[in-house]
């Protein structure tokens, strides 16, 4: 499923095969939480924007439309019109993050709806129901998401409790891929590292779900109030107990020099609504660094957003006209914007994965990483 065709330092060149397609790592994942990215963005503008594949999530979408209602149309690639690779991601951050009155057993977790407040359970075999019939590429496992920093009993029991929990899962999704209806019968589990900014169990935890030998794993709970350097102390510290030949994803993570540092860990995927979510508001990512289309000297600006940039928006329209579409509060300037952040992010993995290939990443994370987070004054 997954092969290394390079490594420069720790940062690896990868290749992952799954039955809708291969995806080139290091990638970016792009966020359409409800089957679809926020901005007026479609499947096909996706394709255009080199995007690779894209994440939804499951509790959203079993709230509204329904997860059978999916199911019955044929699953998420044929609901979205979408033929490449899809994750789902479990549900289990939203749980922890929206819903109110929720209450943790060793069953699952019950909570109120964040929409119309009618009481939900979801637990691990809930999640894996509701992703095999989403019939997404990759299905992640449900856990517990505790914020930084926490107790360090509960983080422990916590840890305990979400290696359980993906014992259920992987038995459970196995279940499934049996069935005569499932939409997709290969559908791969990814696990999820989780222990807070504790090392410890962070390692302990890590070292467990890898003898699950699942198709990947990921690094849960950070970028959720930890520093950066926090968060890349706990990469350093796991990322030697993670399965070498297994695709390692970093979730929710993040900004331009986020995901370059966390590359040169180690790390393969990556997701953020951070490119669609600040262009919404007029905070824009280039190559120089960041600028704000809604400041007053880009009134008259007639420069594109970036002019090393070859998206649809910076290849013809110009930094005050995007900025008048957003004063005049018009949707086609939140589309430019998305288009551009989200083909910028895209653009950066095709360049780090040259990087990498040619031996030169080292210089490349020493030349961007320091600028692209930075604010264009």
């Amino acid at each position: 499923m997954f092969e290394i065709l390079h490594t420069n330092g720790l940062a690896r060149r990868g290749r992952f095969h799954t039955v809708h397609g291969t995806v080139e790592t290091p990638v970016f994942q792009n966020v359409g939480t409800i089957a679809a990215i926020k901005g007026a963005v479609s499947t096909v503008d996706l394709k255009k924007l080199g995007c690779q594949i894209e994440l939804s999530n499951t509790y959203h979408l079993h709230l509204r439309p329904g997860d059978k209602i999916v199911k019955e149309i044929g699953g998420l690639h044929k609901f979205m019109n979408w033929d490449r690779p899809i994750l789902t991601d479990s549900g289990g951050f939203q749980v922890f993050s929206l819903a109110k009155l929720r209450k943790i057993t060793e069953e699952g977790v019950s909570f109120n709806s964040h929409i119309d407040g009618r009481r939900i359970f979801m637990g691990p075999e809930e999640s894996m129901q509701i992703q095999s019939n989403l019939a997404s590429t990759i299905a992640m496992a449900f856990d517990e998401c505790v914020e930084n920093p926490a107790p360090y009993n509960y983080v422990k029991q916590s840890c305990e409790r979400t290696y359980r929990w993906l014992v259920r899962c992987k038995d459970e999704m196995t279940r499934l891929n049996k069935l005569d209806d499932t939409i997709n019968k290969q559908q791969m589990l990814f696990g999820i590292n989780q222990g807070g900014i504790i090392e410890e169990l962070r390692i302990w935890h890590m070292k467990e779900i890898a003898k699950l030998d699942l198709p990947g794993y990921a690094i849960g709970g950070l970028a959720v109030g930890e520093s950066h350097e926090e968060m890349y102390h706990i990469l350093d510290i796991v990322l030697p107990h993670a399965p070498e030949n297994k695709p390692r994803y970093l979730m929710g993570v993040g900004t331009p020099s986020n995901i370059i540092e966390s590359v040169a860990r180690g790390i393969d995927f990556f997701d953020c609504v951070m490119p669609s979510r600040n262009a919404r508001h007029g905070f824009i990512f280039t190559w120089g660094g960041t600028i704000n289309l809604m400041n007053q000297k880009f009134e008259r600006d007639p420069l594109p957003i970036d002019e090393n940039c070859q998206c649809e928006a910076c290849r013809n329209y110009s930094r005050a006209y995007i900025r008048h579409l957003f004063k005049a509060k018009e949707m086609l300037g939140l589309r430019l914007a998305v288009i551009h952040n989200l083909y910028f992010y895209n653009e950066l993995m095709a360049k780090i994965r040259k990087a990498i290939e040619k031996d030169t990443f080292d210089s490349f994370r020493a030349k961007y990483s320091p600028i692209l987070d930075l604010r264009i004054k």
